[in-house]
Protein backbone atom coordinates (compact mmCIF):
# COMPACT_ATOMS: atom_id res chain seq x y z
CA UNK A 1 0.00 0.00 0.00
CA UNK A 2 1.41 3.38 -1.00
CA UNK A 3 1.87 6.10 1.58
CA UNK A 4 -0.22 9.13 0.58
CA UNK A 5 1.54 12.24 -0.65
CA UNK A 6 0.71 15.91 -0.85
CA UNK A 7 2.25 19.31 -1.54
CA UNK A 8 2.91 21.88 1.17
CA UNK A 9 0.31 24.64 0.83
CA UNK A 10 1.54 26.72 3.76
CA UNK A 11 3.74 26.29 6.80
CA UNK A 12 4.39 28.38 9.92
CA UNK A 13 7.87 27.59 11.26
CA UNK A 14 7.14 29.28 14.61
CA UNK A 15 4.14 27.06 15.42
CA UNK A 16 5.00 23.96 13.35
CA UNK A 17 1.56 24.03 11.75
CA UNK A 18 0.55 24.05 8.12
CA UNK A 19 -1.57 22.52 5.40
CA UNK A 20 -1.17 20.27 2.41
CA UNK A 21 -2.77 20.18 -1.03
CA UNK A 22 -3.64 16.57 -1.73
CA UNK A 23 -3.50 15.11 -5.23
CA UNK A 24 -7.31 15.19 -5.46
CA UNK A 25 -7.30 18.97 -4.83
CA UNK A 26 -8.51 18.82 -1.23
CA UNK A 27 -6.66 20.45 1.66
CA UNK A 28 -5.65 18.89 4.99
CA UNK A 29 -4.11 20.76 7.90
CA UNK A 30 -1.50 19.43 10.31
CA UNK A 31 -0.43 20.46 13.77
CA UNK A 32 2.92 20.70 15.52
CA UNK A 33 2.81 17.08 16.74
CA UNK A 34 2.59 15.73 13.16
CA UNK A 35 5.43 18.01 12.08
CA UNK A 36 7.64 17.04 15.06
CA UNK A 37 6.92 13.31 14.55
CA UNK A 38 8.62 13.49 11.15
CA UNK A 39 11.86 14.85 12.61
CA UNK A 40 11.78 17.81 10.23
CA UNK A 41 13.18 21.26 10.87
CA UNK A 42 11.51 23.20 8.06
CA UNK A 43 9.09 22.85 5.15
CA UNK A 44 8.84 24.99 2.02
CA UNK A 45 5.68 25.89 0.14
CA UNK A 46 5.46 23.60 -2.89
CA UNK A 47 7.57 20.86 -1.31
CA UNK A 48 6.35 17.28 -1.81
CA UNK A 49 5.73 15.32 1.41
CA UNK A 50 4.32 12.03 2.60
CA UNK A 51 1.79 11.99 5.38
CA UNK A 52 -0.02 9.54 7.61
CA UNK A 53 -3.44 10.01 9.14
CA UNK A 54 -5.18 8.74 12.24
CA UNK A 55 -8.48 9.41 13.98
CA UNK A 56 -7.48 13.01 14.75
CA UNK A 57 -6.19 13.92 11.26
CA UNK A 58 -2.60 14.02 10.04
CA UNK A 59 -0.26 12.33 12.51
CA UNK A 60 3.04 12.42 10.58
CA UNK A 61 4.62 14.54 7.84
CA UNK A 62 7.86 13.38 6.20
CA UNK A 63 9.82 14.29 3.09
CA UNK A 64 9.41 12.36 -0.13
CA UNK A 65 12.70 10.70 -1.00
CA UNK A 66 13.66 8.72 -4.05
Amino acid sequence: MAIPQGTVRDFDAETGTGSLFLDDGSVLTFGPDAFAAGGLRLLRVGQRVRYETGPGGITLVTLVTL
